[in-house]
C-alpha cells in the first residue's frame, strides 16, 4: 500500500465531527398546536405547573419556604411569578435552551420526582402557542450568591441570556412574562387568565391568586366538614351543577388511598347510551389534567360522571389523558367496587333512592349484574322487567310461576304475550338489551328455579285443539286458507283459545325466520348462489297463522262458499296478525295486505252493485 491511499484510509476512517440538530421552532409549535395539544389554554396550566414544581422542589429542601404564585394580565401581556427554587444561569444555558431536559432530574432530586407535575422546558415551549415573546426573570434558591438572572426567547428560535443586577430580583423564584402573539391576545386577557387558572388550579395545594382573587379553593368539595348530610348533598349537587352543568341523582364518594385517589361520582338525572362514551375531570396533584378522561370507569357504569384527584395515575406526553397501565386497570376496578357498594347499600338501606335510581339507570345496573352474580342477586327484587303480569322484578315473577318462561326478542313477545297470559303462562320479555341474559343467569343465584325458553311450538301445544269432526268438516276452508299462504312459507292450524276477541295469531321461532331469509335470498341470487343457498335449506319448522275457532269472524269466514273470497280474507287475517305482533313486514308481506284491503273492497262494492 503507497503513502498516499494509506493517507486516504486513515482519513475516511477518522471520526466526524459531531452535529447539532437544527430546530424549526415555529414548525415544533405548529405541531404541537395541532397534534400535541388539544387547545392553546394549555399555555396556562403548563405556567402553572412549572411554578408549582418550583415551590415544591424548595420546599424540599427549605420547608418553611413561602409558597406562593401570583398572575397579573394586562394590555395582552402576562407576568407568572412564583416563589420556588428558581435557576442560575448555568441552569438556564442548560435548561432553557434545550428541549425536553427537566429541572427535576438534576441536583439530587430524582427521589422526589413523584412530587413534580411537568417538565420546564416544555411548559415553557408551549407558551409559544399564545405567545411570540418569552421573558423569563430567575434567581436560585440553591445558591443565594448567585445573581438573578435573564433569559428572553423569541418565536423564531432564538435566544438571549444574561445576568441581571441583585435589585432586578432580590428573593428567590422566578417570573415568566409573556407577551401575545398576532390574534392571541384574547388568550392573555384578564378575564380569560382568571378562568382558566381556575379551571385548572382550584384544587392546587399552594396559595394562587390571579391580582388579588384566589384561585384554590381547598379543601375539595368532597373533603369538607358539612353541619348535616343533607347540607353535603346540596353543597355536592352545586359543584356538579357548576363541573358538568346538570343537578345530581345522587353523590357517590370515591376514596381509594391505596392508589391516591379522593374524588366525587355524580349520578345523571337522565338516562344516557352505553355506548355514549362518558367523560370525567381528573386532578393530578391538585393539577387539572384532563376534563374528558374516557377510560376511568368500568363500562357498565356509564350512569356517573366522576371528578377525582389522584397522585398515582401516570399522563400521557400532553398531560392531557391517562395513560392504560397496570396502575389505571387497578384503579378503574376499585372505583367500579366504590359504585357497586353504594348500590349495595342502597338496597339494603335505602329502597325509595333505589327505585329512583334504577327508574332512570336500570340498563346500566343490568349490565352490572349480567357478570356479577352477587350484583344479580341483590337487585333481584328491585330490576324490573317486562312480564306478561305487567311490569316485575324477576323475584317477583319466579314467585308467582313455577317455570319462567322468556323469548328472546321484543317481537317474539308481542306474538305470544296476550295469548299466553289467557292461558295462564307467565313470560319475560328478553329482547332487550341484557335481559335474556339475566333470566338465563336466574337459576345460579335464585336455586330451584326453572327457566325455559317460549317458542311457537310451546304456545301452540297450549292451545286447545278442536274437536277433530268438526275441523274434518271444515277441511275445504282450510285447504283454501293453506293454499292462500303457501307462496309466503306460512302454515294454517286451527285452535280454540282464549281471548276470543283476537281472531288469528302469527307464530314462528328464529329458525322458521332464517329459513324465510334463506328462501327470500335464494329467489334474488344469481344460479350460483342460488345453488349455495339451495344446499343450506333447513328443515325448520314454517311459520304458522293460528286461526281461533271460538273468534265469531272465523266462524263467519269458514261458511263462505267462495274459495277465492276465502284466500283474500285469510290473507287478510295474516297481515292483520304480523301487525299486532308488531312484526317487520317483508316486501311480499306488504304486497299482500294491499292486495287483500283491494279484493275486500271489490268484493264489498261488487255486492253493493248486484243489490
Amino acid at each position: 500500500m503507497d503513502s498516499q491511499t494509506s493517507q486516504s484510509s486513515q482519513a475516511s476512517e477518522a471520526p466526524s465531527s459531531p452535529h447539532t440538530f437544527q430546530v424549526d421552532l415555529r414548525g415544533l409549535v405548529d405541531l404541537l398546536s395541532h397534534h400535541l395539544y388539544s387547545s392553546p389554554k394549555v399555555y396556562l396550566r403548563e405556567l402553572l405547573q412549572n411554578a408549582v414544581d418550583a415551590i415544591t422542589a424548595r420546599r424540599a429542601e427549605q420547608p418553611d419556604a413561602p409558597a406562593r404564585v401570583r398572575l397579573v394580565a394586562q394590555d395582552g401581556t402576562l407576568r407568572v411569578e412564583d416563589s420556588g427554587v428558581g435557576l442560575t444561569e448555568s441552569d438556564v444555558h442548560s435548561l432553557l435552551a434545550t428541549i425536553g431536559r427537566s429541572s427535576k432530574r438534576a441536583d439530587g432530586l430524582r427521589e422526589a420526582r413523584a412530587d413534580f407535575l411537568g417538565q420546564f422546558g416544555i411548559g415553557l415551549l408551549a407558551c409559544f402557542l399564545v405567545a411570540e415573546r418569552i421573558r423569563v426573570v430567575s434567581r436560585s434558591a440553591r445558591t443565594p450568591d448567585a445573581r438573578p438572572v435573564e433569559w428572553t426567547a423569541s418565536d423564531d428560535g432564538s435566544y438571549t441570556v444574561r445576568t441581571l443586577p441583585d435589585e432586578a430580583r432580590p428573593e428567590p423564584g422566578t417570573t415568566v412574562h409573556l407577551t401575545a402573539r398576532a390574534g392571541a391576545a384574547e388568550w392573555l386577557s384578564a378575564r380569560r387568565v382568571r378562568e382558566l387558572a381556575r379551571d385548572f388550579g382550584a384544587l392546587l395545594p399552594y396559595d394562587v391568586r390571579v391580582g388579588e382573587e384566589a384561585v384554590t379553593d381547598l379543601p375539595a368539595p368532597w373533603d369538607r366538614p358539612y353541619p348535616s348530610p343533607a347540607a353535603r348533598r346540596v353543597a355536592l349537587a352545586r359543584h356538579c351543577h357548576e363541573q358538568f352543568g346538570f343537578t345530581p341523582l345522587d353523590s357517590i364518594d370515591l376514596d381509594v388511598p391505596l392508589a391516591g385517589i379522593r374524588g366525587v361520582a355524580y349520578v345523571l338525572p337522565a338516562a344516557v347510551s352505553p355506548a355514549q362514551r362518558a367523560r370525567h375531570r381528573v386532578h393530578l396533584k391538585g393539577m387539572l389534567l384532563t376534563e374528558r378522561a374516557e377510560q376511568l370507569l368500568p363500562d357498565w357504569a356509564f350512569f356517573v360522571r366522576c371528578v377525582l384527584d389522584t397522585d398515582s395515575l401516570r399522563p400521557t406526553a400532553s398531560r392531557e389523558a391517562l395513560y392504560e397501565d397496570e396502575t389505571l386497570a387497578a384503579v378503574r376496578e376499585a372505583l367500579g367496587e366504590r359504585i357497586r357498594s353504594w348500590l349495595t347499600g342502597l338496597a339494603a338501606g335505602d329502597p325509595e333512592r333505589l327505585t329512583a335510581f334504577l327508574a332512570v339507570h336500570h340498563l346500566g345496573v343490568k349490565s352490572l349484574a349480567r357478570h356479577d352474580r352477587e350484583m344479580l342477586r341483590t337487585m333481584l327484587p328491585w330490576l324490573p322487567f317486562e312480564t306478561t303480569d305487567g311490569q316485575l322484578s324477576l323475584e317477583e315473577f319466579a314467585q308467582r310461576h313455577p317455570v319462567v318462561h322468556y323469548t328472546r326478542t321484543v317481537e317474539e313477545f308481542r306474538q305470544v304475550a296476550p295469548i299466553a297470559s289467557a292461558q295462564g303462562i307467565g313470560v319475560v320479555n328478553g329482547g332487550y338489551t341484557y335481559d335474556s341474559d339475566l333470566v338465563e343467569a336466574l337459576p345460579a343465584v335464585r336455586p330451584g328455579t326453572v327457566v325455559a325458553e317460549l317458542d311457537a311450538e310451546t304456545v301452540t301445544a297450549h292451545l286447545d285443539s278442536v274437536d277433530p269432526g268438526e275441523e274434518l268438516a271444515l277441511a275445504d276452508f282450510l285447504a283454501a286458507a293453506r293454499a292462500a299462504l303457501d307462496p309466503l312459507g306460512c302454515d294454517v292450524v286451527l285452535r280454540s283459545f282464549h281471548p276470543l276477541s283476537v281472531p288469528a295469531l302469527h307464530l314462528d321461532d328464529r329458525a322458521a325466520r332464517h329459513e324465510q331469509a334463506r328462501a327470500q335470498a335464494e329467489e334474488q341470487a344469481d344460479e350460483l348462489w342460488a345453488g349455495i343457498l339451495g344446499s343450506l335449506r333447513g328443515g325448520a319448522p314454517r311459520a304458522r297463522l293460528v286461526l281461533n275457532h271460538l273468534n265469531p269472524l272465523i266462524r263467519r269466514i269458514s261458511s263462505l262458499p267462495d274459495r277465492e273470497l276465502i284466500g283474500t280474507a285469510t290473507e287478510s287475517l295474516y297481515g292483520q296478525a304480523l301487525l299486532m305482533a308488531q312484526r317487520p313486514l317483508r316486501p311480499a308481506d306488504s304486497a299482500l295486505l294491499n292486495r287483500a284491503f283491494i279484493g275486500l273492497l271489490e268484493w264489498a262494492t261488487h255486492r253493493e252493485d248486484e243489490h
